[in-house]
């Protein structure tokens, strides 16, 4: 996300190619120092929508500093759409690094969780964002945000790895209060008692 909010300042060093060189890297040193061990890669989000997200107060004033490239561009400029082009080719290489067969092992392997591909805000019932899952810059998630993605990760990884898949595109459908109607799925009967741990340890986090 902070390379696409950086993008358009330095566009060599934020290319498309250079996130896949630096994932790529990062990957087979974890591949070649750390055995037996499964990585989860969580899809980038679709981020457009981000700048729906707004407030007349001064935190949300910071959005316009750290993440000026989505920002600030006029709807429907030449900027703007070249930004989310290059949104959707972060996905597009991510998966097609990342569905191939190099970074698995006997015992090693990375799986990418795509569940926040189609993403968008959790809304109101008149169709405004849900302003309770972002902290007051309105860019960052409160506790309230971090738990429905930690659903979201769960919910997705709840399958065996041929079939993890997108959910929907949303990441929770909210109340006209604005609080959540997402829970966790309880674990399947292939992997019951991992799914139970990694369960616990992420509600443990939040």
């Amino acid at each position: 996300m902070n390379d696409i909010c950086d993008y358009c300042k330095d566009k060599s060093l934020y290319s498309v190619e250079n996130f896949v060189y630096y994932m790529t890297v990062s990957l087979e040193m974890l591949m070649t120092e750390v055995p037996r061990m499964i990585v989860n890669v969580v899809q980038i989000l679709p981020m457009e929508t981000l700048r729906e997200v707004q407030k007349p107060t001064p935190g949300c004033l910071l959005q316009r500093s750290f993440c000026s490239c989505l920002v600030k561009p006029a709807t429907g400029s030449i900027d703007l759409k070249e930004l989310i082009e290059v949104n959707l080719e972060y996905q597009k290489r991510l998966e097609q690094l990342l569905y191939s067969n190099r970074f698995f092992k006997e015992d090693f392997s990375v799986v990418l969780q795509p569940f926040l591909k189609h993403a968008d805000p959790p809304r109101l019932t008149n169709g405004k964002i849900d302003m309770s899952f972002f902290t007051p810059d309105c860019f960052h998630f409160t506790m309230k945000g971090h738990e429905e993605l930690a659903k979201g990760l769960w919910n997705n990884m709840d399958h065996p790895y041929i079939y993890t898949r997108p959910s929907s595109s949303k990441i929770n459908q909210s109340t006209p209060s604005g609080s959540t109607t997402s829970s966790c799925r309880l674990p399947g009967v292939i992997f019951p008692f991992l799914l139970a741990l990694i369960c616990l340890l992420l509600l443990s986090s939040l």
